[in-house]
């Protein structure tokens, strides 16, 4: 945890994005970290968490990280929680709270709020379309013989 709050700092104080950071371990061995780089890099997926993951699936050769922990300076937001989730991890460790991060501009209620509301009523409209044709991607995929169940 304390080198995850060590890259939180360092990347404020560079410069490079928001004061988050994260570090994969396995074995008790740090294997990748992340710090945020959504403004250096005009990448709103460019949290602390997906680059660590990233990484760590990346030298790992795998997309899960089961037997894995992973540290977080901050709770994870709703994107980095749900790739926490496909990614599996065994544990996840976090030390500042939500609260702290929406005290400081950083606040993911609106899209824990939204995710419960209608699909119409959501602040940026989702509206289905085609839902019969892109059914044919579902069983493409349950005929698929070779496939790889994640």
């Amino acid at each position: 945890m304390v080198r995850a709050i060590e890259l939180a700092i360092d990347n404020v104080r560079r410069g490079h994005g928001g004061p988050f950071g994260a570090v994969v371990v396995k074995d008790g061995e740090a294997i990748a970290e992340g710090a945020n780089s959504v403004t250096a890099t005009n990448d709103p997926t460019a949290h602390a968490e997906i680059i660590a993951i990233r990484q760590a699936c990346a030298k790992l050769s795998r997309f899960e990280l089961r037997g894995c922990e992973l540290y977080s300076s901050s709770e994870p937001c709703p994107m980095c929680l749900g790739a926490i989730y496909w990614a599996r991890p065994t544990r996840i460790y976090f030390a500042s709270t939500a609260a702290d991060a929406a005290r400081a501009g950083f606040d993911d209620s609106l899209i824990y709020n939204e995710i419960a509301r209608p699909h119409s009523e959501r602040k940026i409209p989702m509206i289905q379309m085609m839902s019969d044709e892109a059914l044919e991607a579902f069983r493409a995929w349950e005929r698929q013989p070779n496939k790889v169940p994640y």
